[in-house]
């Protein structure tokens, strides 16, 4: 194999072979407390004991979906009012400070308000994230709007379409490169949104509450083992977004 082929095909792993080398340095030398700082292989033994027993595993799939309905609730908001918003810059300046306050406003000041409104469950955990992810698609979405070519605004204009063609046949289009980077956004918020809420909104599943047990009982292997599970996840769906992105969204930018 090319030396340049093979050397861009490891290149992305260099950094986490770094970052283990490191890891295990610093657990060898014994800086820390070797309870607190145990090896990357112990970690590793827990994570396969907890997949193995299925506990991780039932978190991990608990966070998935409560990820994945506050991401779809926002997107079901955010991007049709985006769109409008988008559409009437009048509109867009008339809340630019309500939206702007609430996306300024640390979400987890947030938690009293909808435990009062939705009680200890899912509700609260799903409505917190569905609305923290909704605030940066509606950002986004707006900005895609506001900044589309106004030459196809024009053209679709003077071929008489109405203003919902327009909205939805040029401006939802020629904005859905931007409305991928909010969704990406948005699936990043909502995963640290539902895990920081299972870890302090009464729950008794999922990754957060994973971690604040294995906390707790100072089972150190563990809580890195779920920190890890945590941050691949996080990444996956990302990835999964940006791919989606580039291969449908081939027109971004042209």
């Amino acid at each position: 194999m090319n030396p340049k082929r093979f050397l861009r095909a490891v290149r992305p792993l260099l950094g986490v072979i770094a970052l283990i080398g490191a890891w295990w340095g610093l657990a060898a030398a014994q800086l820390f407390d070797p309870v607190l700082l145990p090896t990357p292989a112990k970690a590793f033994f827990a994570l396969l004991d907890a997949f193995a027993n299925h506990t991780l595993l039932y978190d991990f799939e608990i966070t998935i979906w409560r990820t994945t309905v506050a991401l779809a609730i926002g997107c079901l908001i955010a991007i049709p009012l985006g769109i409008i918003l988008g559409s009437s810059e009048d509109i867009y300046r008339s809340l630019e400070f309500v939206i702007d306050f609430f996306r300024s406003t640390p979400t987890s000041a947030m938690f009293p308000l909808f435990l009062v409104l939705f009680g200890v469950g899912d509700k609260t955990k799903i409505a917190i994230a569905a609305f923290g992810a909704s605030l940066v698609i509606l950002f986004n979405v707006a900005y895609g709007v506001i900044n589309s070519r106004k030459t196809r605004v024009l053209a679709a204009r003077v071929m008489g379409a109405s203003k919902t063609r327009v909205l939805f046949d040029v401006y939802l289009w020629e904005a859905l490169p931007q409305i991928f980077v909010g969704m990406r956004n948005g699936v990043s918020v909502s995963l640290v949104i539902v895990i920081v809420a299972e870890m302090f909104i009464g729950s008794s599943d999922g990754l957060g509450r994973s971690l604040i047990d294995s906390q707790m009982s100072f089972d150190m292997p563990t809580m890195y083992a779920t920190i890890f599970v945590a941050g691949a996840l996080g990444y996956t769906l990302n990835w999964m977004f940006l791919s989606v992105e580039r291969k449908f969204v081939h027109w971004g930018g042209k």
